[in-house]
C-alpha cells in the first residue's frame, strides 16, 4: 500500500500559494470545529429556558455532537484516502455548515439535538482531513512550524469557545452560536478550489463495526440519561441498557475478526497502551462530565450573564493553552507517565476543591484556585498522554493508535456527561439554587473520585514496555494512520 507521501508529494516550498491557502482553509476549519465543542456550554442555561428543555435535553445537546464525532472520527481519513481528501473535506464542511443552520433554526430541543448529531458527523469527516491536506502541500522540513500554528489555532478555539459563546448568547441570541458557523463555512468552500486534491492508499472502511458501536453506545447512553426520570427498572431503560451492552460486546467480537478493524484490539495486549487508554477515557469521564454541570452554575445559580460566566471560566479553559508547552519540557526530563499522573492529581484536586467550596453564594474568588488547578492539570496531561499513546504502539500503527485514543476520549466525555448528569438529577435539579448545588456537589465528588482513580492508574503505566512491531505488519496498513494528531484540538475541548 502506498503511503501518503508516495501518492502525493509535497509542494517544493512552504511559500507556495497552494500551501498558504491550504493552511488558511484547514486552520480556520479546525478553529471552528474545536470552538464548537465548548461554545455551547455557556448557552445551555439559556437554551434550557428558551426551548423548555430539561436536563435530558441539555445532555443530548452535548452528547449528540460528541457521540457522532467519536464514532465517525475513525472513518474520516479512510473516506478521504479513498475518494479524495479535498472532496471529502468539502463534504464534511458542507454537512457541518448546513447542520449549524438547522440548529440555529431549531424550534424545539429535539430538532436541536438532531442537528447537533449531524454536525458531529460533518466534523468527524472534516477534522482528520485538515492535517492530511496540510501535510500534502508542506515539505517535511517546514511541517513543524505549519503544524504548530495549526495546533495553536485549534487550541485557541477551545480556550475562547466559552467566552465567544457567552458573548454571542448575551448580545445576540443563543441561535447565533450556530449561525456564526454558516458564513465561515460558506467562505471556506470556494476557497477549497485553491487547495490541491490528494489521496492516500485505498482506504478501507468498517461499516459493520461503526454501526455496532454507534447503536451500542447510543443504547447505553440513552438508558443512563433516562434512568432517573423513567425508573432504572422500567422496561424502556432496562431494554436500552441491555441492548446497548449486547451491541457493544458484539462490536468487540466483530473487531477481533474483522479484516480491516475500526479499532485493532490486538494493540491493547500491550499493558502500557491499554492503561494509557483507560486513563484517557477516565480523564474525559471525570473532567468533562464535571465541566458540563459546573459551567451552568455561574449562570443558573449565581445569575451571571452568559458573557460574564464565560470570562470567569477562563482560568479553567485557557490554562491548558498556557501549561501545554511546560508539560512537553517536563515530560522529557522526568518522564511522560509521571506528568500524566501529576496532571490527573491536579484535576482531581481541582474538582474536589469545587465540591468542597460550592454553595449558592460562594464568592468567585474561592472558585478561582480550583479552576486554575483543574486547568493546569489538563494542560500538563494532554501532550504526554498523546506521547505515551504513540510510544506504546507499533510504528506502522501509531496513527491508528492516536485515532483510537482520540475516539476513546470523546466516548469518555459522552459517558461522563450521562453518568454525572444522572448523579446530579438523583440528588438535585433545577428547582432551586440549593437543589442545583446539592446535585452539582455530589456529581463533582464522583468526578473527583474517578479522576483520582485515573491518577493511580497513571502511576501504574510502565516506564518502558516492549512494543511488538510484528503487530503492525500483521494488520494491513490503515489510512487511519493520518489521524495521528488531527483530532487533538477538538478532542481537548469535547
Amino acid at each position: 500500500m502506498q503511503s501518503t507521501s508516495e501518492v502525493q508529494r509535497p509542494l517544493a516550498g512552504a511559500r507556495h500559494p497552494r500551501a498558504v491557502w491550504t493552511w488558511i482553509a484547514t486552520s480556520v476549519a479546525a478553529f471552528m470545529i474545536a470552538m464548537d465543542n465548548l461554545v455551547v456550554t455557556n448557552a445551555l442555561p439559556v437554551i434550557r429556558v428558551k426551548l423548555g428543555a430539561g436536563l435530558e435535553g441539555l445532555e443530548w445537546t452535548v452528547n449528540a455532537y460528541t457521540l457522532s464525532f467519536a464514532v465517525f472520527l475513525l472513518s474520516g481519513a479512510a473516506l478521504g484516502d479513498r475518494f479524495g481528501r479535498r472532496r471529502l473535506f468539502a463534504i464534511g464542511l458542507t454537512i457541518f455548515t448546513v447542520a449549524s443552520a438547522i440548529a440555529a433554526m431549531a424550534p424545539n430541543i429535539g430538532t436541536l439535538v438532531t442537528a447537533r448529531a449531524v454536525q458531529g458527523v460533518g466534523a468527524a469527516i472534516a477534522m482528520p482531513l485538515t492535517l492530511t491536506l496540510l501535510s500534502s502541500v508542506v515539505p517535511p522540513a517546514k511541517r513543524g512550524l505549519a503544524f504548530g500554528v495549526w495546533g495553536a489555532t485549534g487550541g485557541l478555539g477551545v480556550a475562547l469557545g466559552p467566552v465567544i459563546g457567552g458573548a454571542i448568547t448575551e448580545y445576540a441570541s443563543w441561535q447565533w452560536i450556530f449561525w456564526v458557523n454558516v458564513p465561515i463555512g460558506l467562505l471556506l468552500l470556494p476557497l477549497l478550489t485553491r487547495v490541491r486534491e490528494s489521496r492516500g492508499g485505498a482506504g478501507r472502511l468498517d461499516p459493520i463495526g461503526t454501526a455496532l458501536i454507534t447503536l451500542g453506545l447510543f443504547g447505553l447512553v440513552f438508558g443512563v440519561v433516562r434512568g432517573n426520570s423513567h425508573g432504572w427498572t422500567s422496561t424502556q431503560v432496562l431494554a436500552s441498557l441491555v441492548l446497548g451492552g449486547l451491541l457493544s460486546v458484539a462490536f468487540v467480537a466483530w473487531e477481533m475478526r474483522a479484516r480491516a478493524p475500526m479499532v485493532p484490539l490486538a494493540m491493547f495486549r500491550n499493558r502500557g497502551f491499554a492503561l494509557t487508554n483507560v486513563v484517557t477515557t477516565v480523564m474525559s469521564f471525570g473532567m468533562f462530565g464535571a465541566v458540563f454541570l459546573s459551567a451552568q452554575f455561574l449562570q443558573t445559580v449565581q445569575g451571571y450573564s452568559p458573557l460574564a460566566g464565560g470570562v470567569r471560566t477562563l482560568p479553567w479553559t485557557a490554562m491548558p493553552v498556557l501549561a501545554a508547552p511546560l508539560s512537553g519540557l517536563l515530560s522529557d526530563r522526568i518522564g511522560a507517565r509521571r506528568i500524566v499522573a501529576i496532571g490527573m492529581v491536579l484535576q482531581a484536586a481541582g474538582i474536589a476543591w469545587l465540591a468542597t467550596v460550592i454553595r449558592v453564594d460562594v464568592p468567585y474568588g474561592q472558585l478561582v484556585p480550583a479552576f486554575v488547578l483543574a486547568g493546569l492539570g489538563m494542560g500538563l496531561y494532554f501532550a504526554p498522554i498523546a506521547r505515551l499513546t504513540i510510544d506504546f504502539a507499533p510504528v506502522r500503527l501509531q496513527g491508528v493508535a492516536s485515532g483510537t485514543s482520540n475516539a476513546l476520549r470523546q466516548l469518555g466525555t459522552v459517558l461522563g456527561v450521562a453518568v454525572l448528569g444522572a448523579v446530579f438529577s438523583a440528588v438535585g435539579g433545577y428547582a432551586s439554587g440549593q437543589s442545583f448545588v446539592n446535585g452539582l456537589r455530589t456529581a463533582e465528588i464522583v468526578g473527583a473520585i474517578v479522576l483520582a482513580v485515573g491518577a493511580v492508574l497513571a502511576f501504574a503505566i510502565p516506564a518502558h514496555a516492549p512494543v511488538d512491531e510484528s503487530l503492525g505488519e500483521s494488520i494491513e496498513d490503515s489510512p487511519r494512520a493520518e489521524l495521528s494528531d488531527a483530532a487533538e484540538p477538538a478532542a481537548i475541548g469535547a
